[in-house]
């Protein structure tokens, strides 16, 4: 019984496989279709039929007359992904498969960059993506060669390429040493797509204040306050002045304008005067003597 079983079983297997095999000799299909192109399938046998085409998000329906070639026009099929091909004539069905790829050449890009706004001279900064379509908006899944550019308000300009992996490309860049706005481009092939990066100035590199005396008040004003690239800072950065004097401290917050904050405090002999911004420290002032 066993043995007559499994002889059955290898029985159906064989036909099956002899039904698939002759479904599908029964229709010439491409192999591959560019989406939106033009492109046919031929039938063997004679009579009428009705041959159907279903993908992703389309159906194709034609009155075929077997033995002929069908002709569809471009455009007919947009949406690349798998596709299956059925031919249904009298008491007899036959079915083949094919792809639509994305079209060629790749439509603009969709491209996203990170951050928006940054410190100058930030290593690996700046982040690019770029996501590669078709005019169908299909994601074209073949590598493709991705060229970035950035560019500031001066010196040369960076460059680099990156090959997109599954529709995906991505890159990192360096802000530049200038402050202003940089353009952050991304072209394939003859396609572009651009952002705006706003590059700010970095923590400052040297704080330094000076001060002269105005009556009974000690005017304390900074030196112009930039970064290490020479930038100078934004205005409305708060610089904080401190007075330590036997008894007291007295602190005022100053916004800078023009890249200088200027302030004044109590005049008193012996008094100490210290300057911040952020984390930056800058130099003390031993007013006078101490008392």
């Amino acid at each position: 019984m066993r043995f007559r079983f499994t002889f059955l079983l290898c029985g159906l297997v064989l036909t099956a496989m002899q039904l698939v095999l002759a479904q599908v000799a029964g229709l010439r299909l491409p192999i591959t279709v560019e989406a939106g192109g033009a492109f046919s399938i031929a039938s063997t046998g004679s009579g009428k039929a009705v041959l159907y085409i279903v993908g992703p998000g389309q159906v194709l329906r034609r009155d075929v007359r077997l033995g002929e070639t069908t002709f569809f026009a471009p455009g007919d099929l947009h949406n690349a992904g798998h596709y299956l091909a059925v031919l249904v004539g009298g008491s007899s069905t036959q079915n083949g498969a094919f792809d639509v790829t994305a079209a060629h050449p790749p439509a603009a890009p969709g491209f996203l960059a990170k951050p928006s706004r940054l410190p100058v001279a930030s290593h690996g900064g700046i982040s690019g993506v770029v996501y590669i379509f078709d005019t169908f908006q299909n994601l074209v899944l073949a590598p493709t060669e991705v060229l970035f550019q950035l560019s500031g308000v001066s010196g040369a300009g960076q460059a680099r390429t990156a090959t997109s992996r599954d529709g995906v490309a991505w890159i990192k860049m360096d802000s530049t040493a200038k402050e202003g706005v940089a353009e952050f481009v991304a072209r394939v092939g003859d396609a572009t797509s651009a952002r705006v990066i706003q590059q700010v100035p970095a923590e400052p590199c040297r704080l330094r204040i000076n001060a002269r005396p105005s009556g009974q008040r000690l005017v304390l004003e900074t030196e112009p306050v930039r970064d290490c690239a020479g930038n100078t800072l934004s205005d409305g950065t708060i610089v904080t002045f401190t007075e330590t004097y036997k008894g007291g401290e007295a602190t005022v917050d100053v916004p800078l304008k023009r890249g200088v904050a200027r302030t004044e405090m109590p005049l008193d002999n012996g008094a100490r005067i210290s300057v911040a911004t952020g984390v930056v420290m800058g130099n003390e002032i031993l007013w006078g003597k101490e008392r």
